[in-house]
């Protein structure tokens, strides 16, 4: 009888798809769907910042300033008489933007595509790809975006500043948008140089399959070979790696608005407010302004590195 269930079991498995049974595997993992929550609550707490932030970012309150929490301020005020909660909500927001934003355009789309042809064509494509890949690899990553970001803020903002001046467009300088264009170019420009590796050598190894043969002798294009053949099955390690990727992007965000390159005043980011809570003379009399940035920051980090752990657990048939 046990027999029979084992195989009816295995049945079952065989008949359900690969993410299903991914996807079965990982809510398993305790860890797994402690960190998706917990990273569902903080985004979705930094997309509705707008309507369920208690005050506005900017918004001083003098008769409470350098408070600790209260009921009226959960996270307490900083030097200015600002609502910490609030501005945590509103760097969160930033955060959100910019790493999903960066991931999407240079890991998955920029990283994925230029991986898949570099490994389907080989050769000078194949060269010209990797050549340049390495070229930007060259550089350490915080000083290659340290140089991106002082060389093309300045250019970007009088852009924009002549936008607004030429145009109906107004406002754009203080919505951020040269923050945000600047810190994408600066993340999008490294990004892409792993995932493509990466996909190009999952390329490589199943390009001389039998599917893939069969598919070139049944007449099928070439798009439709790299991306409903090949991409799918390299599905899984790029899973893995934008999820791990996340966590570096989350970083990299919040160390260039702490080094006063990322998002500017008067717009808060948390590595703004970490970096306003570190000084000395703010430790000595608000050293709760470094709680909530620091938590938030700790916690999104933390979270994105232990669900890649647990999807790499999952996906790779290795560790299984």
């Amino acid at each position: 009888m046990a027999v029979r269930e084992l195989v009816g079991e295995l049945r079952e498995q065989e008949s359900r798809g690969h993410l299903a049974r991914a996807w079965s595997r990982l809510v398993r993992k305790k860890i797994a769907v402690v960190c998706m929550v917990t990273l569902a609550v903080v985004y979705s707490a930094g997309i509705l910042a707008p309507f369920i932030s208690p005050y506005e970012y900017t918004a001083q309150d003098y008769t409470a300033i350098r408070k600790p929490p209260t009921s009226e301020h959960w996270a307490g005020t900083d030097l200015k008489g600002r609502d910490l909660l609030s501005r945590v909500l509103w760097g969160v927001q930033n955060t959100v933007i910019i790493t999903v934003v960066s991931m999407a355009t240079g890991g998955l789309v920029i990283g994925v595509t230029l991986g898949l042809v570099s490994g389907y064509f080989g050769k000078r494509i194949d060269a010209v790809i990797m050549r340049v890949g390495e070229l930007f690899a060259s550089f350490p990553d915080i000083l290659l975006i340290l140089i991106l970001v002082a060389t093309f803020r300045p250019r970007i903002l009088d852009w924009v500043r002549w936008l607004e001046d030429n145009t109906v467009l107004d406002g754009l300088v203080k919505s951020g948008v040269v923050d945000y264009t600047v810190i994408f170019l600066a993340l999008v420009s490294f990004s892409w140089i792993g995932m493509a590796r990466l996909v190009r050598g999952q390329v490589l190894s199943l390009n001389e399959t039998q599917f893939i043969e069969a598919a070139r002798a049944l007449g099928s294009s070439t798009p439709r070979i790299l991306f409903i053949h090949l991409l799918p099955n390299a599905i899984s390690p790029i899973v893995v790696s934008v999820t791990m990727g996340m966590g570096v992007m989350v970083g990299t965000e919040i160390m260039l608005s702490f080094l006063g390159l990322g998002i500017q005043p008067p717009r808060p980011s948390l590595g703004l407010m970490l970096q306003e809570a570190g000084s000395l003379s703010a430790l000595r009399v608000a050293p709760w302004m470094l709680l909530a940035p620091g938590v938030v920051a700790w916690t999104l980090v933390l979270s994105w590195n232990l669900l890649g752990d647990a999807l790499n657990d999952v996906l790779n048939p290795r560790t299984r």
